[in-house]
């Protein structure tokens, strides 16, 4: 996933901010304060050619100094250098400031070891792998907060999870021991046989209607109270208790608020319905696997499945309110990150 063109804080200097056309930075840069215009900026004109003045005919190399390097066409130009044939007596003495490889008070100094551009890299590029080379996609930072890492994520979807698990014992409980009393018949005489090194199947206990009937109430209580504890606190502030205690929140794309609770339905239903489907040979919790797993494969706004749907991402919360953008009008989506 590519950026998209547009104004984004400049990795190289978070002060400024510049223009990213999807490929390279285009133009100057801009106070990170201003307010970007519309679009990319207007093109720069080109420097006006400067045309060096003739040094006067009478200069000689004690009464012009000429700039390293200068002139650029091969040889001197004249009245600079030694003159031919000058009287005796008269101009610098011999070796007077000569260099290695030119002639007597000619020509640029050597600089020091690694001075000026290296062979194979322009004068004006940075090197390879820093924040502002053209090449490389600047960090996506949504409303100028750095994207939570995959680790964080995974840690506070463990707390919330344990806490739903222990709803599902207090309301849950009684109806998870009675499908277990209705299976423990069943159960016991296939470990009987095993002992034995029976394998057949015939004349097992099989577990009555009423079974199938207390998985689905399992199911539909597990789905409710994972709602309950899950979309409320989602769509006030983008935190559940486990993204609380990891310090990371859900945010729009579109701008830094809360969720709201369309949003947050539809960010939890991706990964919250498919529990229903467990009663399917386990295929919801193969999908609910797949969902967990897909911000690995996302770049670079490691979105989840439920936030593709829901167009959010999560974000770390800053240790001070402070650190946030106070105009978030100045940050477009997806700022850089």
């Amino acid at each position: 996933m590519s950026v998209q063109p547009g104004w984004y804080v400049d990795p190289a200097d978070t002060e400024t901010r510049r223009y990213w056309d999807g490929e390279g930075w285009l133009g100057a840069p801009i106070p990170v304060d201003a307010t970007p215009p519309d679009g990319p900026p207007p093109p720069e004109p080109p420097p006006a050619p400067v045309t060096p003045a003739a040094p006067a005919a009478s200069a000689t190399p004690d009464a012009v100094t000429a700039p390293p390097g200068w002139p650029p066409h091969p040889g001197p130009p004249q009245g600079y250098g030694p003159q031919p044939g000058p009287p005796p007596g008269y101009g610098p003495p011999p070796g007077y400031g000569q260099q290695p490889g030119h002639g007597p008070g000619w020509g640029p100094q050597a600089g020091p070891p690694g001075w000026g551009p290296q062979p194979g890299q322009p004068a004006w590029a940075p090197p390879p792998g820093h924040p502002g080379w053209p090449g490389r996609p600047p960090e996506p930072r949504p409303h100028g907060l750095r994207l939570a890492g995959y680790g964080r994520r995974l840690v506070a979807r463990l707390i919330d999870f344990g806490l739903v698990f222990a709803l599902n014992v207090v309301v849950n409980g009684w109806f998870v021991w009675r499908w277990a009393q209705e299976w423990a018949p069943y159960w016991q005489e296939v470990f009987r046989r095993a002992a034995r090194g029976d394998n057949s199947a015939d004349g097992l206990p099989m577990p009555s209607e009423q079974a199938s009937s207390l998985l689905v109430a399992i199911l539909l209580i597990a789905t409710a109270l994972w709602l309950a504890y899950e979309v409320p606190a989602m769509a006030a502030g983008g935190q559940t208790i486990g993204k609380r205690v990891m310090r990371i929140r859900a945010v729009p794309m579109a701008a830094d608020q809360p969720l709201g609770v369309r949003r947050a339905l539809s960010r939890w239903s991706t990964l919250g319905l498919p529990t229903l489907l467990w009663y399917c040979a386990g295929l919801g919790l193969v999908l609910q696997l797949v969902d967990a797993l897909s911000p690995l494969f996302d770049h670079p706004l490691r979105q989840a499945l439920h936030d593709k749907r829901a167009q959010t991402v999560v974000v770390e919360v800053p240790d001070r309110p402070d650190s946030a953008p106070a105009n978030d009008r100045d940050q477009p989506p997806g700022d850089t990150p």
